[in-house]
């Protein structure tokens, strides 16, 4: 029986899409089938990186950037909506195209509300059925939930009930059709490994914010003898400007590289989202966490984690080094321990 080939396409949003889809192409291979990539800019070279075996097709960029000023981010992305959506129309064409050239038979899509066909079984990816926008959320996730409905599933990469990852975000009361739980998905295995770095930090996320908490975490970690792992969360070659004793710097770690790294290090300091805390999770790790400013889902996994007694969290603005004793109070992130049934998640792509 010939494979049947599957087009996975996340959203180039910071590489948290990208590396949450790692996992399922890899599934999808071992299932048999066949899949193919497709995405644009820092999330599609990871997926290169780490499939290079696999074909690759760049879709439109959204081109999404954070503002300078947090409170600013959700008026720039409504200003920025007639942009957005003229890029959807951008991905229905490109999808129609690859459908066409590659003879797909279904479509996985991480938050990429174009990427769909309406011939063929259509999956869309999220862990945000409810999506925070302050006082305007009811109409933020009403105007979601009409996006997801389109899809043949939803699948929510957490646990069905108690206990769970995402909250409010990923569990709606509204009555939403086809909504599938995956439970928690990491490309990482824990290890049991000797313990290198006192403090890992995780850099992602677009600019400038990413760049603006770089600055703010060498400025404050230069001051220390704790032993730093520094991930820049840059794809490129280009050599950082900063250097200290006590830091190990790097642009970028991939698979093995990343995983080893994350298990050899004590405490991992990191913005709040999502992928990261399922990853943290997966590896039982203790953590510190730096919501993005104006990401009201960022602050709200961040919050969450601090009332569970998992980690502790502080605003960009305020992080100092005192802050980081807090992690001893704290017990660490854990999977809420369901486990998903690939094979049945999969069979979708065999029904039509």
């Amino acid at each position: 029986m010939r494979s049947r080939r599957i087009l996975v396409a996340p959203i180039n949003w910071g590489l948290g899409h990208a590396t949450r889809c790692i996992p399922i192409i890899k599934k999808l291979e071992e299932k048999g089938y066949t899949p193919f990539l497709a995405s644009d800019g820092a999330a599609l070279e990871l997926l290169k990186k780490e499939f290079p075996h696999l074909r690759s097709f760049e879709l439109p960029s959204y081109n999404i950037t954070y503002t300078s000023r947090g409170s600013l981010l959700k008026w720039k992305l409504l200003l920025d909506s007639p942009h957005i959506l003229r890029n959807i129309k951008k991905e229905k064409l490109a999808t129609k195209i690859l459908v066409e050239k590659l003879n797909l038979h279904g479509i996985i899509s991480d938050s990429r509300f174009g990427v769909i066909y309406k011939h063929l079984p259509n999956v869309f990816i999220t862990h945000q059925l409810n999506v925070l926008s302050g006082n305007t959320t009811f109409l933020s996730s009403r105007l979601h939930q009409q996006y997801i409905r389109k899809y043949d599933e939803c699948w929510v990469p957490d646990a069905p009930g108690k206990p769970n990852l995402s909250g409010f975000l990923g569990h709606s009361r509204s009555t939403l059709e086809a909504v599938k739980y995956m439970g928690i998905i990491s490309r990482f295995k824990k290890r049991e490994l000797p313990q290198i770095y006192d403090y890992m930090v995780l850099l992602s996320g677009p600019e400038p914010q990413r760049s603006l908490l770089e600055d703010i975490l060498f400025r404050e970690l230069k001051q220390t003898e704790k032993r730093v792992l520094f991930v820049r969360g840059k794809i490129s070659e280009e050599a950082a400007a900063f250097s200290s004793p006590n830091m190990t710097i790097k642009n970028y770690l991939f698979g093995k590289d990343l995983e080893e790294a994350l298990n050899s290090s004590k405490v991992i300091i990191s913005r709040s989202g999502y992928t990261t805390l399922m990853d943290l999770a997966k590896l039982g790790k203790k953590a510190f966490f730096i919501p993005t400013p104006g990401q009201f889902e960022q602050e709200y996994l961040a919050e969450r984690m601090s009332k569970l007694g998992f980690a502790p969290s502080c605003k960009q603005e305020d992080f100092n080094l005192e802050k980081l004793k807090k992690v001893e109070t704290f017990s660490g992130l854990n999977d809420p321990g369901f486990v998903c049934d690939y094979s049945r998640l999969f069979s979708l792509f065999k029904r039509k």
